[in-house]
């Protein structure tokens, strides 16, 4: 696997991946410094649509991580981008935080989170400020057959104390009740990949996509036709690997023990 020495563009899930809720995994600063060393670049690419681009800035700084919003690609930007191209005159309900109103606002949107009567669209997120009056909101605008778009479809978002229902679990709900299914914009569509690599520069067989779920990580490197990576201190296990007709170019442990091999 020396192929992976020579990767210069490594495009980063983060929680389940180099940290787990505030707590960085061990190896984290070691692999990204040498991959600066190398004279590579790290780009993070995540699903989860409840923080803005500033709130991650914020966290990684905490964790030593010295980042810049040209490093990032969210789930809440690639559908600001997806709603600018489609649905720019349209009237949004944004079901989600209010850090994903505040992303989507940047795209010049028309953006509301109450029910009103000349709404076109609902955009839902993974909402960490969920009400059932937003349930009920959702549920009467699929009902009046509005367009229906959700940032990611993951069912989980793991925890420093587990997993919690994301945005994908709150759509079955959702398609319990009502019956509508939206069009996810994030992991595992291949927009996200694409997108980082046309910001970073480097061509896509010098690209790696680092991440913890198969079903949305590794598919988007599938999807976007580049190598992948599945590291195993998150969500997926490797008995997880025979649900799924791709397989990851390389699998890892974790952080450190991708470390340790490039750095020998």
């Amino acid at each position: 696997m020396s192929e992976l020495r020579d990767k210069k563009l490594f495009l980063l899930d983060m929680d389940g991946t180099i940290y787990l809720g505030d707590e960085i995994f061990d190896g984290t600063l070691d692999f990204l410094n040498w991959v600066k060393g190398n004279g590579g670049r790290y780009m993070f690419l995540t699903n989860n649509s409840s923080k803005s681009v500033d709130k991650y800035i914020d966290k990684l700084d905490k964790m030593g991580i010295a980042v810049c919003k040209d490093d990032f690609t969210t789930s809440a930007q690639a559908t600001g981008l997806y709603l600018e191209k489609h649905n720019k005159s349209d009237k949004i309900y944004v079901f989600g935080t209010k850090s994903l109103k505040e992303e989507l606002s940047l795209y010049g949107l028309n953006i509301t989170d109450k029910l009103e009567d000349d709404i076109d669209c609902l955009v839902m997120g993974f909402d960490t400020e969920l009400t059932f009056q937003k349930l009920e909101d959702a549920s009467i605008l699929l009902g009046r057959g509005v367009d229906y778009i959700a940032t990611n479809p993951d069912w989980v978002c793991p925890t420093e104390y587990g997993y919690v229902p994301d945005c994908g679990s709150v759509a079955q709900m959702l398609f319990n009740a009502t019956k509508r299914k939206p069009k996810f914009i994030g992991k595992p569509e291949a927009t996200m990949v694409e997108l980082a690599v046309e910001k970073s520069g480097f061509a896509k067989e010098q690209t790696v996509l680092l991440g913890d779920r198969l079903y949305t990580d590794i598919a988007s490197g599938h999807n976007a036709g580049i190598d992948t990576m599945l590291m195993l201190s998150g969500e997926s296990t490797l008995d997880d690997l025979k649900e799924f007709d791709f397989t990851p170019t390389f699998i890892y442990k974790n952080v450190r023990e991708l470390f340790n091999y490039l750095s020998k």
